[in-house]
């Protein structure tokens, strides 16, 4: 119900923008879970249609008591509905300029599809990977990170040197962080982690490419410290990334807790000690 002691006319406060009193600078304010559309071209030169969650945030200064939120979702709104990596960019700025803010950070996940043939048969099938564009941005320098998350198997070295009957082996799943100065396309982040796993996985297989990728992990087994330090040699000889962080969590089929390691290196640091 309307307050009839108030003029309908007069204009309304805008409470985010009073001054606060307790002097202290917030780092990350903002909005999470949003989802909205995207639109991202494949190593094929196909667009691939997707939703993406994104988590928009800036920082808010000691003497402001709030933040626009509604100005988050009318920035994505005002994409022509799909956003693409080339408006990614343009996001992050409009961030810092309509939020009136120094730094801001954007959150951009969504599944990405890669079409696998089986090892020995050659059956088709989708293989769906989880990919996070991470934006930051200091007036106007802008820092893109690539996320992207490879499911994998992992057989384990000393189960296969002590038992006579086989080994263990479990899912696992890396996550490579890149810093990219040049342009990567994601399947080759994707290409490169399961490359240097026991074996990758695929969508569908038949009975010969079931025998094929068993007996491929059995003849490369891996402990969880060997799969980021493999991946780190490749990322360390790419130029086109300045740094990065590898993560493995194996999902251990014989215990009830996962085996987790991580790797992060900024080359940009070592470059700078010589």
């Amino acid at each position: 119900m309307l307050n009839p002691t108030r003029d309908a006319g007069a204009p309304i406060e805008d409470v985010q923008g009073r001054a606060d009193s307790r002097n202290i600078a917030i780092n990350k304010v903002g909005i999470k879970d949003i989802r909205h559309p995207v639109r991202v071209r494949d190593r094929t030169g196909k667009d691939q249609h997707t939703v993406a969650t994104f988590n928009m945030y800036v920082n808010l200064p000691k003497h402001f008591k709030g933040t626009h939120m509604s100005r988050f979702v009318a920035i994505l709104e005002s994409h022509d509905r799909e956003i693409t990596l080339d408006s990614f960019h343009q996001v992050l700025r409009e961030v810092n300029d309509r939020l009136e803010a120094e730094s801001g950070h954007i959150e951009m996940s969504f599944a990405y599809f890669v079409n696998k043939k089986a090892p020995v048969t050659g059956v088709e099938s989708l293989m769906d990977y989880e990919v996070t564009f991470i934006g930051e941005s200091t007036g106007e320098k802008q820092e893109i990170s690539v996320r992207v998350a490879v499911p994998v198997t992992s057989l384990c070295p000393c189960s296969k040197q002590i038992a006579e009957r086989g080994a263990h082996n479990q899912r696992s799943l890396v996550t490579v962080t890149a810093k990219l100065d040049g342009f990567v396309w994601l399947e080759e982040l994707i290409d490169l982690v399961e490359q240097e796993a026991s074996c990758q996985l695929y969508g569908l297989l038949k009975r010969p490419d079931e025998k094929f990728v068993t007996e491929q992990a059995y003849d490369n087994p891996k402990f969880v410290e060997d799969i980021v330090r493999d991946i780190a040699v490749r990322l360390n000889d790419d130029p086109r990334i300045v740094a990065y962080a590898v993560a493995s969590e194996n999902f251990e089929s014989i215990h009830n807790h996962s085996a987790y390691a991580l790797i992060e290196h900024d080359k940009r640091d070592a470059a700078a000690s010589h």
